[in-house]
């Protein structure tokens, strides 16, 4: 009898220390995200612990400690922009964190808690995320985390638009609108890395003289000026060799006139409306135009693979040199609990520069 009740206690243990470690076990497999149940207000954004994804093949998983806002995350809050097919369904473009796990078949040197800024798709608004190894690039050692997370999206964008897609050259003007932007204080300064002359378009002095600290070589404030005379009397007449524009119906009259023969337009956002009404084909073709219009989220993973490696031989090291050439422009800081708020601030067109989330509360984001 006595040793009847003694396996039974010894089963019932067994059991409860079994029990313990697959509960442990499951806990160490969730993670908090930001998720949108319905479509909607920055109400809509609710914080919730979900399963941590697991690394596929070429694959490396990021301990996500920032990441940042895009005009993008507003629109996929909204129903209206959805994550390409397979991606994740979590918000969220670009992260910087630390080396978690790698997945099978990884080919790079990556070590666990490398310091590392990525490109994403999807699944930036949590705390892990995994990331195929061609979109990873290693942050400049005297960047923070904080820093770092306001690079990818928005960086790799303007390169994106300036080199791939227009084929900036020494001494060309580009107007860039939305100067004081995430992507367009970027652009500022990769123009001028590039050897070419940037020209921006803002809307308040204070935004115009950020553009012109940054290295903008004049601003417009559209609200109250007519920014193609702007471009007229800045370029003599010639107008503007490249455009970087994300507003698109409201400002076509306006583009059109402020761009050179030959010039190329670049059509990357629709924030002022994508209907447009009037003679565009035909002053297009006066001008010899060229109408280029680009997407990063939606190429693929080669085109992104090739984009990243190509911004990280010829942009990346300027951020390290002393002093450095190219800095990112970070306008507030929010935690992950106040994403709503960091959504509205960006709606009222408030920022100057990137809006950062810290996944990682800074006071405990030693790194």
């Amino acid at each position: 009898m006595h040793h009847i009740l003694h396996t039974g206690r010894f089963f019932i243990r067994n059991t409860y220390q079994t029990a313990w470690h697959k509960c442990c076990s499951s806990f160490a497999n969730m993670m908090r995200a930001v998720c949108v149940d319905v479509p909607g207000g920055p109400e809509n954004l609710l914080l919730r612990t979900v399963s941590r994804p697991q690394p596929k093949g070429g694959e490396v998983l990021i301990k996500v400690h920032a990441t940042a806002l895009n005009r993008a995350d507003l629109l996929q809050r909204r129903g209206l922009y959805p994550p390409p097919p397979g991606e994740s369904d979590i918000i969220g473009l670009e992260v910087a964190g630390t080396v978690d796990t790698l997945g099978p078949g990884v080919k790079g040197d990556w070590r666990p808690d490398d310091r590392v800024m990525a490109l994403l798709s999807g699944g930036g608004y949590a705390e892990y995320v995994s990331v195929p190894e061609e979109l990873l690039m290693l942050i400049p050692p005297n960047l923070t985390l904080c820093q770092a997370a306001a690079i990818p999206e928005a960086w790799l964008t303007a390169f994106q638009l300036l080199v791939f897609i227009a084929q900036v050259k020494e001494g060309e003007v580009v107007l860039a609108h939305a100067g004081a932007s995430g992507v367009g204080t970027a652009a500022i300064q990769l123009v001028r890395l590039f050897g070419a002359v940037p020209v921006v378009t803002a809307g308040s002095p204070e935004k115009l003289k950020m553009a012109e600290n940054l290295g903008a070589a004049a601003g417009f404030n559209y609200k109250e000026e007519s920014f193609a005379q702007g471009v007229h009397d800045f370029t003599g007449g010639k107008g503007a060799n490249i455009i970087l524009d994300c507003i698109g119906g409201c400002n076509w009259e306006q583009n059109v006139s402020s761009l050179a023969t030959d010039g190329r337009w670049v059509l990357y956002g629709t924030m002022g409306g994508r209907a447009v009404e009037g003679d565009l084909l035909g002053k297009l073709l006066s001008k010899r135009g060229h109408l280029l219009c680009s997407l990063l989220r939606s190429r693929s993973l080669q085109y992104k693979a090739d984009l990243v490696m190509a911004f990280s031989h010829r942009v990346l090291p300027c951020f390290s040199e002393q002093p450095a050439s190219l800095r990112p422009v970070i306008d507030s800081t929010f935690n992950l609990e106040d994403i709503a708020e960091a959504h509205r601030h960006m709606e009222a067109n408030k920022n100057t520069g990137k809006i950062v989330i810290n996944v990682i509360p800074q006071n405990q984001d030693t790194q």
